[in-house]
């Protein structure tokens, strides 16, 4: 894949760089701020870029702000971004145009390789990747509007793997179910979101979108 790494702490990024050579990617490019991102991302249209949270002048969200605006001029770019600490409002950000092709994942995640790698690729494949202490934490919550309190306890396990970006048949794995079978609760999870027949990829991201705002608390964390 052919890969934008954006993260101002020197360390990290060419230690990104240098992972994600190893594994057989290209690196188009290696940025330290979010206008350099965005610049980088029009001019190389990469697979799908990874992008650190924190970054200049702020080092708040300014790399998501930067995520968000690349994908506004280059829809549907593929983004990972990593953050240091659990921001509920960053993976609504990120998800907020339905398109897909975005991850958001803890630092921590990284030192997993397999499982930072396995996510890029699946963000790059036009997935949806939460990472799982967000969904835990999703889980935590408590919602006064909760808009899944029509699915069953089976269909929210099901809901909650999808946001962590799981293949109907990783799903079929880890729940020891048929392929039919989790094709027919992701169904009936879409119809009781009320979510009209479209792309299914699209539904999906609809339906993350769905537990995100019905698990959604009031958090106090910083970016």
């Amino acid at each position: 894949m052919r890969i934008v790494v954006a993260d101002d702490a020197v360390l990290l990024r060419e230690g990104l760089v240098r992972l994600l050579t190893e594994d057989g990617h290209e690196v188009v490019a290696a940025v330290g701020d979010g206008p350099a991102l965005v610049e980088a991302v029009l001019a190389h249209r990469p697979d799908v870029s990874v992008v650190d949270v924190r970054m200049p002048p702020t080092h708040t969200d300014e790399g998501l702000r930067a995520a968000v605006t690349a994908r506004g001029q280059l829809p549907g770019a593929p983004m990972l971004v990593l953050s240091q600490y659990v921001e509920m409002s960053y993976a609504t950000d990120l998800l907020a145009d339905g398109s897909g092709a975005v991850g958001y994942l803890l630092k921590d995640r990284v030192a997993k390789v397999g499982e930072f790698l396995d996510a890029l690729d699946r963000v790059a494949r036009g997935g949806t990747v939460l990472d799982p202490q967000v969904v835990a934490q999703l889980l935590a919550g408590q919602s006064r509007n909760d808009r899944l309190g029509a699915l069953t306890p089976r269909e929210r396990q099901l809901l909650a793997l999808i946001a962590e970006g799981h293949s109907n048949m990783a799903i079929a794995r880890r729940l020891v179910l048929s392929n039919s079978a989790v094709e027919k609760h992701i169904g009936n999870i879409f119809a009781k979101l009320s979510l009209p027949p479209d792309d299914a990829r699209h539904r999906r991201v609809l339906a993350v979108l769905a537990y995100l705002d019905a698990w959604r608390r009031p958090v106090t964390t910083r970016p």
